[in-house]
């Protein structure tokens, strides 16, 4: 293999392990918040347990993830120097703001979460985490910045005399259609992911140690909380699949397999065989390709040759077309999965209805594994957005062979082999951390009949 094609799957090993606990940090700092905010309201005993038991774990992750994240940053510079000399003074912007502001930010507050409770006050020790909720957001946001530059090029312009792209409107980066669709999509991406590790792991408790105030309602938390995720990311995975077929056409059309320009395009819900070709079964949705791609029942969608020879014309001799099989398939999981985790949500919905869900051992049992679904999602979603832009490492610019850095297939091979085996320690290191304590139980929280009052009021 090349040392471009090892550069490439060196950087997706990497950044898809460290994608596993970005989702958990961002999502999981926000419902500590939420439930240390109903504990400080109520002061009822079972919420402070809730926070303590999801903080430990929180703990591990934020430390796996803080490891893990540094290693991308060294990677431009390493293996793709050619691309952070091209794009250097405009991605050096919101990856300087993430570290000096978000992760500052972030890792101060925490210290004083972790290491404050009983020195500092209540509200000051609510505050912190609040903090840290805040910061993880903010380092998504400006990281997602830096990404959709290479998605959807703004606010730059080509120095003449270097041939480098040079920032001219800083808000412009910020107002990026792309970016403003991809936060929002992956905070809601990430609510979902920890609203489901907080189901899964109260459902194991409940099926192996009974019935518990705390799990009782953390339950209830994770189940509306990935109800209510999932149901607002269908919208707005939407609104970005139009803005995608806007900015990035041809990956619209290759996540269909449309090779052709149709107007009133229907929608593959699965395709058996030769995509390009004649598949051996296809399940289709008449004109729906065309309501999603515009909201409009006869819309054209621009197919992969027109596509493709309209970029020859405006970019020279060349293959355009990303991988098809891979934005086919990796399209459908992620919309696949997100529909089974709302379907989970809504069952969970109807059972906490009915005043059952703690008891539904089928539905516990279940739940432990759909802890699984999130992370499929999320992997493939990534894998979606950077391979279907694809022949570009910044889409229109600067193809993805030109930003290599100038390594033997040697060198690149070796680190690759090296990440790989250390990451796999890390995951089993993290693995058993957070299996060893998710598994460990809760005493009864003491409670008195005012609180057990209020909580009946509530739940």
């Amino acid at each position: 293999m090349s040392a471009l094609a090892l550069s490439r799957w060196q950087f997706a090993v990497t950044i898809i392990y460290h994608f596993i606990f970005v989702p958990i940090t961002i999502g999981m700092a926000l419902s500590l918040a939420i439930m240390q905010t109903a504990y400080h309201r109520t002061k009822n005993e079972k919420y402070a347990q809730i926070v303590d038991f999801f903080g430990k774990l929180f703990a591990i992750n934020f430390a796996i993830g803080v490891v893990t994240g540094i290693v991308q940053e060294f990677q431009f510079g390493m293996n793709w120097s050619q691309y952070s000399i091209f794009v250097g003074n405009i991605f050096g912007a919101p990856l300087a703001i993430e570290g000096l502001l978000a992760f500052f930010l972030e890792s101060t507050f925490l210290g004083i979460w972790l290491f404050g409770k009983g020195k500092v006050s209540e509200r000051v020790h609510l505050f912190s985490i609040w903090m840290v909720s805040i910061g993880t957001m903010f380092s998504a946001l400006f990281i997602l910045a830096a990404n959709s530059f290479m998605q959807h090029p703004v606010g730059y312009k080509i120095d003449p005399a270097t041939h480098r792209a040079v920032m001219t409107d800083f808000f412009a980066l910020l107002g990026n259609p792309t970016l403003i669709v991809t936060f929002f999509h992956t905070l809601l991406a990430a609510i979902t992911t920890a609203a489901a590790i907080i189901l899964a792991v109260s459902a194991y408790q409940l099926a192996k140690h009974g019935r518990h105030p705390a799990f009782s309602a953390a339950i209830r938390f994770g189940v509306v909380v990935l109800f209510v995720s999932m149901f607002l990311n269908a919208f707005v995975g939407h609104i970005q699949g139009q803005v995608m077929t806007k900015e990035q056409p041809m990956k619209m059309a290759a996540a269909e397999a449309l090779y052709n320009t149709q107007t009133g395009a229907s929608f593959s819900l699965l395709t058996i065989g030769n995509l390009s070709d004649q598949p051996i079964f296809q399940i289709r949705l008449p004109h729906l390709l065309s309501v999603l791609a515009d909201n409009s029942w006869n819309s054209t969608v621009q197919g992969i040759n027109q596509l493709q020879a309209q970029d020859v014309a405006k970019y020279g001799p060349g293959s355009y077309e990303p991988p098809v099989w891979v934005t086919y398939w990796t399209f459908r999981i992620m919309v696949g999965v997100g529909g089974l985790l709302l379907l989970f949500g809504a069952v969970g919905l109807w059972y906490m209805r009915r005043r059952s869900l703690d008891e539904t051992h089928w539905y516990l049992k279940a739940a432990v594994w759909v802890a699984a679904l999130p992370f499929i999602a999320n992997t493939t979603g990534w894998i979606f957005t950077e391979v279907g832009r694809q022949p570009w490492i910044v889409y229109g610019l600067l193809k993805t062979s030109g930003g290599v850095s100038d390594l033997s297939a040697l060198s690149v091979g070796i680190t690759l082999v090296g990440f790989t085996v250390i990451y796999t320690i890390l995951a089993i290191v993290d693995g058993m951390l957070m299996f060893r304590y998710a598994r460990k139980p809760l005493s009864e929280p003491p409670q008195s009949a005012e609180s057990a009052h209020t909580a009946d009021l509530v739940y």
